[in-house]
């Protein structure tokens, strides 16, 4: 979905009328549920698809609210009321509002649905209890939008909104295609419309951490008293009128949700700052301790970061995210035990978090625990069966176990949920040239590249199954693109050094071996590889030196095979 946030001039002619009750208790969220699915509608087009909540009903004539973005296409769209029914909508019906990520549509029908009871948005404070209904986006592996209501907590309500009237954060494990869905209270009441999703997982790409995730927590949406106050200045008549609200010195919540859009955009250090005006106002602000651990992770200060989620566990001993985020930062630290001691933490406290069976996968086969590992990825697939990033790592796993076979077809399955998924293109090749097959390992390296054009490995792994037919030149080249992007691959300097050796340009191969050597002084191949040019240029003493060197390496890490063969050599020219 594109979020092109472009701003109507006007808005026209649209008469709601609001409902809002004289008494409301707390329900539970089984009631809240049924209540929301009740007011919950799917607005649907051919290319995408997005949520709205029914706010009014005059005669046959339903209104809708949702979020601007949702409907910003000029284009056909159906809304889908909660009985299957779809409704063609008139675009030029359409209101968008000014300034604002909201739009009013409308539709005709003789059946009767529920209408949302409209709350008080200014008394969701942080803390109280949030809900959130929508219809997420269909995918190769949910051919059908289905609906989604998800619970979590008010983590700020700012007096001074972001671009697009966004000033409400909550916790909720939101989904693309929920936006424009309704945000609900603990009484079942509409307290805002949701906009912006929590994509609630950041990568660390490497071969240590290939699919590392971290919580963010991080969801916005524009309170419901905004859309009363607009849609009153609008001309726009509403029954529940919006609650005065008096002008006050910036609160902890404000410099909260201006701290998550900074972060959102890259600036660390802003959110950290952010972050700690936010404590400094409020000290027991459990979600300022927790986004300025995550913007620390972000810089590397993985010490900072624990510091912060220690003291927002102090405050919530059983806030499972916390101890998701701190283990991430342990096992960056190298605290692997300590990492898997905080996901069993988690799961302690949510057996059902399939996020930490996936990270505790990831460290127990860094700690060459594979079977370990995979019983995780195995957890995590129970948990939700179409999650393609546990497919991922139990592939990535599979093949350290040199079962290529049963990575490719958990590559395969990543690839059927996301299409458009370059690590699991890229493990795919990484797998077929285990197998021996370089050509279907550079289909789909050149796949990987399609997708992530940027991606160093995929040109090391593409030029190490060019080498492995013969054509070294197009295999220097790919070498060579990925130094481009990252300079400090001792592999792929290794790799075009055996490619000029190929060439016999041996002061070449000699030259990238050596830069291999400075960022690894512990590169065997590259030693041998050196040893080999050497002889090559009849220098018999450097030659010597570099294969017993190598030799010693593969000695300690119990490759006999090339220990044998690099005293072998060193025999020979002895």
């Amino acid at each position: 979905m594109k979020f092109d946030y472009a701003f109507a001039p006007t808005i026209i002619g649209v008469s709601i009328a609001l409902t809002q009750p004289q008494i409301a208790v707390a329900l539970s969220s089984a009631e809240v549920a049924k209540l929301g699915k009740a007011i919950t509608v799917l607005i649907d087009n051919k290319n995408d698809s997005g949520t709205g909540v029914i706010i009014q009903r005059q005669g046959n004539t339903y209104t809708v609210l949702t979020a601007k973005h949702v409907v910003e296409a000029q284009t056909e769209y159906e809304i889908v009321t909660p009985d299957g029914q779809r409704y063609a909508l008139n675009y030029k019906t359409v209101k968008k509002l000014p300034a604002v990520d909201l739009a009013i549509l409308q539709f005709t029908s003789n059946q009767t649905y529920a209408v949302a009871k409209i709350g008080n948005s200014d008394v969701a404070t942080e803390g109280t209890t949030a809900y959130v209904a929508g219809f997420p986006k269909t995918s190769p592996a949910f051919s059908n939008s289905i609906y989604n209501f998800t619970d979590g907590r008010i983590t700020a309500n700012a007096s001074k909104a972001l671009r697009d009237g966004y000033a409400l954060v909550y916790s909720n494990n939101t989904l693309p295609g929920m936006s424009g869905g309704p945000v609900l209270n603990d009484k079942g009441e509409l307290v805002g419309i949701h906009g912006r999703v929590d994509t609630t997982e950041n990568f660390e790409i490497s071969d240590q951490n290939p699919n590392i995730i971290i919580k963010t927590g991080f969801n916005l949406g524009i309170p419901i008293n905004s859309f009363l106050k607009l849609s009153a200045k609008a001309g726009v008549y509403a029954a529940v009128k919006p609650p005065s609200k008096s002008v006050a010195a910036p609160k902890a919540d404000d410099f909260y949700i201006q701290a998550g859009e900074k972060y959102k955009n890259g600036d660390f250090k802003g959110a950290i700052a952010d972050y700690t005006q936010a404590i400094r106002l409020n000290p027991n602000y459990l979600n300022a301790y927790f986004g300025r651990g995550v913007a620390s992770y972000n810089l590397g200060d993985n010490k900072r970061a624990i510091a912060d989620y220690n003291q927002a566990l102090k405050i919530n001993p059983n806030y499972a995210n916390a101890f998701i985020n701190r283990g991430v930062s342990r096992s960056a630290l190298g605290d692997k035990q300590g990492a898997i001691a905080d996901y069993n933490q988690a799961l302690k406290i949510d057996p059902n978090y399939a996020n930490a069976y996936i990270n505790r996968g990831i460290v127990r086969s860094a700690l060459r625990d594979n079977k370990g590992a995979i019983a995780d990825y195995n957890q995590a697939l129970k948990i939700n069966p179409n999650y393609a990033k546990a497919y991922y790592n139990r592939a990535r796993t599979r093949s350290l176990l040199r079962d290529q076979q049963g990575a490719i077809a958990d590559y395969n399955q990543a690839l059927r949920i996301n299409p458009n998924y370059a690590l699991a293109y890229y493990g795919l090749g990484y797998a077929y040239a285990g197998l021996g097959d370089n050509k279907q390992a550079i289909t789909n390296y050149n796949q990987t590249l399609k997708i992530n054009p940027n991606f160093a490995p995929a040109y090391y792994g593409r030029g190490n199954a060019r080498a492995a037919f013969g054509d070294s030149a197009e295999a220097m080249a790919d070498y060579s693109r990925a130094l481009r992007i990252n300079p400090n691959d001792a592999k792929a300097y290794y790799g075009r050094g055996n490619a000029r050796a190929a060439f016999k340009d041996n002061q070449g191969a000699i030259e990238d071996y050596n830069q291999a050597l400075r960022i690894n002084p512990n590169f065997a191949q590259a030693y041998y590889g050196r040893g080999i040019v050497h002889s090559a240029l009849e220098d018999k003493k450097k030659a010597i030196a570099d294969f017993q060197k190598a030799a010693n390496l593969y000695k300690a890490q119990g490759n006999t095979n090339y220990y044998q063969k690099a005293l072998q050599l060193i025999r020979k020219l002895q």
